[in-house]
Order: C-alpha cells, then sequence, then structure tokens
C-alpha cells in the first residue's frame, strides 16, 4: 500500500503524576513531573515510524516556549517538520496520571491544532494512502479546511480517530467526514456517542451502516471490536499489561500500529490483534515512547 499521510497536532505533553485528581480547594503534592513531545498526530506517527512503515506527518510547530521545544527534539529524532510557524504559539497539554495510570488531559491548543490546505501543496495525495485525521482538530474552526481538503482529494483513504471530544466536532462537520467513507478507529464511548446506541455491537453495525467501512472499536483491556468492510464482525482479545504506568497515548499508538500494518498488507484481524499487544506495551512504560526492543514480536 501507498504511504500514509497523518495530519494532526505535535504539542508538550507536562506530565504531572499524583496520587488522585483533586477536588475543589484540596491541596495536593505530586509525586513527579515531566515533559514530552505528544500529540494525537505524533503518537500515532511515532509508531508508525517505530514500525517501520513509511509515511509522512504534516504537523504545525510553533513558537514560544513549547514550539521550541518541539523544533528541538523532531530535529534530534531525524523527524521532518513539514510546517513552521514560528510567530504564532505552539500549545500544551497537562496529562494529569493517577496512582492507576488512568489520565486527565487539560489541552491548551495552539497553532499546532490547526489547519491550511496550502500546506498541502508539496505534496501530492496520489503519493499517499491512508489519511489520518482527529476529531480535536476537526473541533477547531480551521478543521474545515482538513474536511474540505479531503472532499477535494476522494482518493486518499481517510482514517478517522474522532476522540474524546466527538460529539463537540458538531453535526455538520461529523456529517461531511462520515460521507467521506472512512475508516473508524474509537474507544467504546466515543462510539456509544457518535451512534447514539446503547451497546458497542448496535454502536459499530449503525457506524458501518453510515461510512460502509472499516469500524475499529477499542475496548481497553478487553480487545478490540470490529466490522470489516464487507460487514463481517470480529473480537479480538487483547493480552493483559503486566504492569500500567499510564495510559498517555494508548489509544494513538493503537491508531499507529493498525495503519502501520495496513499500510504494510496485513490482513486486518492480524493487524488489529498486534496493535492490542502495542498499546499493552505503551501502557507499561511513561507517555508513549517505547522502544524498538521494547514492540511485540510480529506473527
Amino acid at each position: 500500500m501507498k504511504p500514509a499521510l497523518i495530519i494532526g497536532s505535535t504539542c508538550v505533553d507536562v506530565i504531572i503524576n499524583l496520587d488522585h485528581l483533586p477536588k475543589t480547594e484540596e491541596d495536593l503534592h505530586p509525586s513527579s513531573q515531566s515533559m514530552a513531545i505528544g500529540g494525537c498526530a505524533y503518537n500515532t506517527a511515532y509508531i508508525v515510524r517505530l514500525l517501520g512503515a513509511p509515511h509522512t506527518l504534516i504537523s504545525p510547530v510553533g513558537g514560544g516556549m513549547y514550539g521550541d521545544y518541539v523544533a528541538k527534539h523532531m530535529t534530534e529524532a531525524g523527524i521532518p517538520i513539514a510546517v513552521r510557524v514560528p510567530k504564532k504559539e505552539n500549545g500544551c497539554c497537562y496529562c494529569l496520571v493517577e496512582a492507576t495510570g488512568e489520565r486527565t488531559f487539560l489541552s491548551y491548543h495552539g497553532v499546532e491544532y490547526t489547519f491550511e490546505k496550502e500546506w498541502m501543496t508539496p505534496y501530492s495525495s496520489a503519493d499517499f494512502g491512508l489519511t489520518y485525521i482527529c476529531g480535536l482538530e476537526i473541533e477547531e474552526p480551521t478543521g474545515i479546511n482538513i474536511i474540505e481538503y479531503l472532499e477535494e482529494h476522494p482518493d486518499l483513504q481517510v482514517f478517522y480517530a474522532p476522540g474524546p471530544r466527538v460529539l463537540s466536532v458538531g453535526e455538520e462537520k461529523n456529517r461531511r467526514i462520515l460521507a467521506l467513507h472512512p475508516i473508524l478507529h474509537i474507544n467504546e464511548q466515543e462510539a456509544l456517542a457518535l451512534s447514539g446506541k446503547a451497546s458497542v455491537e448496535e454502536a459499530a453495525t449503525r457506524l458501518h451502516d453510515i461510512t460502509g467501512n472499516i469500524v475499529i472499536i477499542t475496548l481497553g483491556a478487553r480487545g478490540t471490536y470490529c466490522i470489516d468492510k464487507s460487514g463481517e464482525t470480529f473480537f479480538a482479545p487483547s493480552v493483559p499489561a503486566e504492569h500500567v504506568v499510564d495510559t498517555i497515548g494508548a489509544g494513538d499508538s493503537h491508531a499507529g500500529a493498525v495503519i502501520a500494518c495496513l499500510t504494510m498488507d496485513m490482513p486486518l484481524f492480524d493487524a488489529v490483534s498486534y496493535a492490542n499487544l502495542v498499546a499493552a506495551a505503551v501502557v507499561g512504560v511513561k507517555g508513549i515512547y517505547i522502544s524498538k526492543e521494547q514492540l511485540p514480536e510480529r506473527r
């Protein structure tokens, strides 16, 4: 398959570890804090890159303290910066990680969540296959530019991860994206919200009826429920993580692994099953940064 095109954000994750989320007027002492590059598109591309699948990341990098941090670390990692917008501020995401490993995000959006169609001028759509987009960028005012770009290039196979603010995207934007017949990568809560159904099975069927394409619903430690393009369903069980450090980027890493495997022409069931293993490995490290040595073996 052709290289993947990944459109979206690269920000700085400010990771704050604490026993539990604070209540109003409560005074807590975090156990630690750290900074790392994050953002849904960057996290997804990180796994695609780690797995050796061809891809291009279109992610605007802004200025300010966080923009400079992102630019420095991307350069050091040998990741091309496709778009630099130094006069506009780059944002960050405050990741509150509880003792259980569960995370809560406070996202301060900057230029990294915007999109302009002219950024794609150097890139021919004919060169790409799967095209990842996330609902967090679509929700922004310039999200309409992403939708229009994809409508103008129907040769691109959209891979849509709506994200936790799936309904905040808006009815009209969601309608236009679903009309593009995307592959949907979505978790259980998001699937129920987007479909208006009460069960995973009903949600998957409803979303498949709308898109006519693959629906992938992640169920955390339980595994993944899927409907393929023809309408056949299957369940790919997960392997429990040996220990959970945090769940930051677990969904992004799952999406990245699926994209990488499909780009390398792996069958859907095998791709989803392997993505389950990758996500389980990611929750065992801080953030998304597993190494090549920590990747599960592909069979």
